[in-house]
């Protein structure tokens, strides 16, 4: 009997293709898509860009397509605490957080595997459409995450806090594809996205009404001159330019929000560079933790270029990231990975950096 697949499906070519190159390589294949959104008096609950109801219904055809079954796990109630209510209450904060970090730890890798499991559903794998890959090296013990061949569309770094025990059940088959290839392969498939755009990553509409009244308050140099009014902490991140409101003779970016007294903090984009930040929620992948400092690459934004870096224990699940170069806009709340080649090390949440200024 062949072993049973459960795969992640969100309804977008990624997550189809995946389903698609698993029923083609006999597998027993089955779809579990996981429901994020909620009616409440009459109004649904905030959601997201993804994993809304018309994803839904993309998912469901593409399983009638491969004739696999399809299973909806309601996981509304964790997405609204575990993604919602952390996405507002860090920005309320003067933290930009990474809620595609975040729902892959706790929700899709998590709450959608235990719930899939709940329905009676049995599996030996869990499979998404991830551009990353993941073994086991018997030399460590250790199961390793690394980057997909494709490296413009590597998902690497959204996957570093997932346990040894998630990854020992993953299947990512598109870790070996580029994104052209899995373009080319859908119709081969049997599969027609019939111009579906894709799949994207979180975001609101209507971002506003998440934080209700919030307060204007003081944008300040960092000499503590008031330079002019922001609307509303959670409307700022550290290294914006855009929309602050100056007019100084030259461009300004935040380089600091200070929540606990409603203050914005701007300067040069000299002043928005950082030598070396401190990470905490620290999870360790291919490696069992720090016993000495490493030298390894660091990604301080999904976007943002690897950079060079020493990395050394500084705390309790805390490390001390010291650049090799200052990098621009190091952004509490969001996330750190580390790297070793194309191999995931591990990674943790910026709490604070040490900003440079010539």
């Amino acid at each position: 009997m062949p072993e049973r697949i459960a795969v992640a499906m969100s309804g977008g070519l990624d997550s189809s293709v995946t389903a698609a190159l698993l029923v083609k390589r006999g597998y027993d294949v089955l779809g579990v898509t996981m429901r994020t959104w909620t009616h409440n008096g009459g109004r649904k609950s905030p959601q997201p860009a993804c994993c809304g109801p018309d994803d839904q219904e993309a998912a469901r055809r593409a399983a009638r397509a491969l004739g696999i079954p399809l299973f909806t796990v309601d996981l509304s109630r964790e997405f609204q605490t575990e993604v919602i209510e952390y996405f507002r209450q860090e920005y309320l904060h003067g933290r930009t957080p990474n809620p595609c970090v975040r729902c892959n730890s706790l929700v899709k890798f998590g709450a959608l595997v235990s719930g899939a499991a709940s329905l009676g559903l049995d599996f030996d794998w869990f499979a998404t459409g991830h551009y990353a890959r993941a073994a086991h090296d018997p030399a460590r013990n250790r199961y390793v995450l690394r980057k997909g061949v494709d490296r413009s569309k590597d998902q690497s770094y959204f996957l570093f806090a997932l346990s040894q025990e998630t990854i020992s059940r993953l299947l990512l088959p598109l870790g070996d594809y580029t994104k052209e290839e899995v373009r080319r392969l859908a119709p081969a498939l049997g599969l027609s996205m019939n111009g579906r755009p894709e799949s994207q990553d979180f975001s609101i509409g209507d971002y506003s009404s998440l934080f209700g009244e919030v307060e204007s308050g003081p944008i300040l140099d960092r000499h503590g001159n008031t330079l002019g009014q922001h609307r509303g902490v959670p409307f700022y991140t550290v290294g914006q330019r855009k929309g602050l409101g100056l007019s100084l003779g030259q461009p300004m970016y935040v380089t600091a929000i200070r929540a606990e007294d409603n203050v914005i903090v701007v300067g040069t984009r000299e002043e928005v560079r950082a030598d070396a930040l401190v990470a905490s929620q620290l999870n360790w992948v291919s490696i069992h933790g720090l016993t000495h400092p490493i030298e390894a690459g660091a990604k301080i934004r999904y976007r943002h270029r690897e950079a060079q870096a020493m990395i050394s224990s500084c705390g309790e699940n805390q490390v001390h990231v010291a650049f090799a170069e200052p990098q621009t806009a190091v952004t509490p709340g969001q996330a750190v990975v580390f790297y070793h080649g194309d191999e995931v090390l591990g990674g943790g949440i910026i709490e604070h950096a040490t900003t440079h200024v010539r």
